[in-house]
């Protein structure tokens, strides 16, 4: 039988049981007895709060990059995987999240895929991605996008590993069975365009003339971290300090004012020391990752202490309070423009 939840009841009549035996012969089921579990009052997320110390997963990580190598990999990742949905490749019901590892020498081939893809550069010393015929150098803090269909490979010529988390929609892709990958036929795709080339056109508050976007992504492809951090403490110094975020920004697409991606929004946030903020929650589960400082973030019922590159997630409609031990940032991702796009979105204020 495929559906036997409620053929077992013992207090269910007996013509209800044969009646219900016969649905599930035609494939049919009573939605009386679903629901209270289909149409909820609020979000009951399967995700659960939970923290990835860098350390502890950074050791894994260089024990992978002695057991096996990119190229046999094609992309050496350790995927951060939800203790609430193990098994599925998620670190909440929409969003996938890893760990890459690139030694020195190695190249990760060039191919692309629908899903969309972030990267926040952990450890860097001279690696690069190159989207679309344009190399970037990686640099701790930089947030870097590989938009939906663009070919991009990363590679490290410096002498240091290179670490970083990506973040992918792979969730959502799939949920709509839309999902298309290829290969590129070498394994670095030509160099057409010279680095800054995307940030020199599209990231100085103007734009080529009558520029159209073909894209619905954006088309600059590494928000570098040192303009993003000075923007922070420029606020800081010009208040206010919001009581749940610190002061917070949220990384945009130059062309339209929305989010980098349709189904990823990215944010960052500094909480000043002494930071000991109002608790917040909103629909769209989130992903941290700790850029500096530490700290510690009431998340629900846990509490996380979190330092240098620690990750954690809070789950859908979850309250989150961030606490500052010291001046702090926090680099952050989500659905929230999916959401947003589709009216779904929510939030709410202690």
């Amino acid at each position: 039988m495929k559906n036997p939840v409620f053929f077992n009841k013992p207090e269910a009549p007996a013509e209800w049981k044969d009646f219900y035996q016969r649905l599930d012969h035609k494939n049919t089921a009573p939605l009386w007895e679903a629901l209270a579990r289909l149409v909820m009052p609020e979000p009951r997320p399967a995700c659960l709060p939970a923290l990835w110390q860098y350390q502890e997963v950074r050791s894994l990580l260089m024990e992978a990059g002695k057991l096996i190598t990119a190229e046999q990999a094609e992309r050496r990742v350790l995927v951060l995987e939800n203790p609430g949905i193990r098994g599925l490749s998620q670190i909440t019901q929409s969003l996938y999240a890893g760990i890459q590892l690139i030694l020195p020498g190695e190249v990760a081939r060039t191919h692309r895929h629908v899903a969309s893809a972030l990267r926040f550069v952990i450890e860097s010393d001279g690696a690069y991605t190159a989207v679309e015929g344009e190399r970037t150098t990686m640099r701790p803090g930089d947030f870097i996008l590989t938009p939906s269909w663009t070919f991009h490979d990363h590679g490290n010529p410096g002498g240091k590993p290179a670490i970083w988390m990506d973040g992918l929609d792979v969730p959502i892709v799939n949920m709509f069975d839309t999902s298309f990958a290829e290969h590129f036929p070498a394994e670095q795709q030509p160099v057409t365009k010279k680095e800054g080339d995307a940030l020199s056109r599209y990231g100085a508050n103007m734009l080529p003339l009558e520029y159209k976007s073909s894209s619905m992504a954006a088309p600059v492809f590494n928000y570098p971290y040192d303009r993003s951090r000075e923007a922070l403490e420029r606020l800081r110094k010009n208040g206010p300090v919001d009581s749940c975020h610190g002061i917070k920004m949220q990384y945009i697409n130059p062309v339209t004012g929305g989010s980098p991606m349709p189904t990823i929004g990215a944010f960052l946030q500094l909480l000043p020391a002494g930071f000991n903020g109002e608790a917040y929650r909103s629909t769209d589960a989130t992903i941290y990752c700790a850029a500096e400082g530490s700290g510690v973030s009431k998340v629900g019922d846990a509490s996380f202490t979190w330092g240098l590159h620690d990750i954690f997630v809070v789950p859908s409609w979850c309250p989150v309070a961030h606490q500052a031990q010291n001046d702090a940032v926090l680099f952050s991702f989500s659905d929230r423009p999916a959401q947003k796009a589709l009216g779904l979105w929510r939030e709410q204020r202690s």
